[in-house]
């Protein structure tokens, strides 16, 4: 009987631990539809190889020597939007969900997964679905909730999704240009978005924008 054509989903590697990128490699090796294509050990190397390789999924720490794993799916996803990155990591930091989300993250896995739901997990993101640490899901939707803001009429004013993106770039001290290059907007629209957080939030400065994004997404 002939074997059926499979899609293989090409994946990149990235974590500085050598010993661990090993194991994953042997792990999807034996994975049927699933083909590593690279490893990279830093944020600058992640992102010249995914700009390279252009794999399907990045399979990415958050912490790496050089840098931030979530500044480089940014980077990644800005290049090659159709890249889907998936972060692994032995940290369950709320605020480092919330980033990778903002950054465009398809998802966000513990290191103390089996083997099997890993494999399951980047063949869920390689569909363009999300995926997200049960133990976290939870902590970081109640934290979304709290960006409800009372206005002086006692209604709730939300944060728009495109509003978060851009608070959680300001809170990593990102300037304006940076943010608009981020998130490709010009300028001027950033400085809306600005604008209309700084009132949600009843606050007058970025350091206090950044502030209340630190207090309410904190551990």
């Amino acid at each position: 009987m002939p074997r059926r054509n499979l899609h293989i989903i090409r994946l990149l590697l990235v974590d500085d631990h050598e010993v661990l990128r090993l194991g994953l490699k042997t792990l999807f090796t034996e994975t049927e539809n699933i083909q590593v294509v690279g490893e990279a050990g830093t944020r600058v190397t992640a992102v010249s190889e995914a700009d390279r390789l252009h794999p399907d999924v990045v399979l990415m720490d958050v912490r790496l020597p050089d840098g931030s794993g979530i500044d480089a799916c940014r980077e990644i996803r800005n290049a090659s939007p159709e890249t889907r990155v998936l972060f692994l990591t032995s940290f369950a930091d709320d605020q480092a969900v919330m980033a990778t989300i903002m950054a465009g993250a398809k998802g966000f896995l513990l290191k103390e997964i089996s083997g099997e739901e890993l494999v399951r997990a980047v063949q869920t993101v390689a569909e363009g679905k999300s995926i997200l640490d049960p133990a976290t899901t939870e902590r970081v939707l109640t934290k979304m909730q709290h960006l409800s803001i009372p206005s002086p009429d006692g209604k709730k004013e939300s944060l728009a999704p495109q509003e978060m993106k851009v608070l959680t770039l300001v809170a990593e001290g990102k300037t304006n240009k940076e943010i608009a290059t981020a998130l490709d907007l010009s300028d001027k629209t950033v400085g809306h978005y600005l604008e209309n957080i700084f009132q949600k939030l009843q606050v007058t400065r970025r350091s206090q924008a950044a502030a209340e994004f630190v207090r309410r997404f904190s551990p």
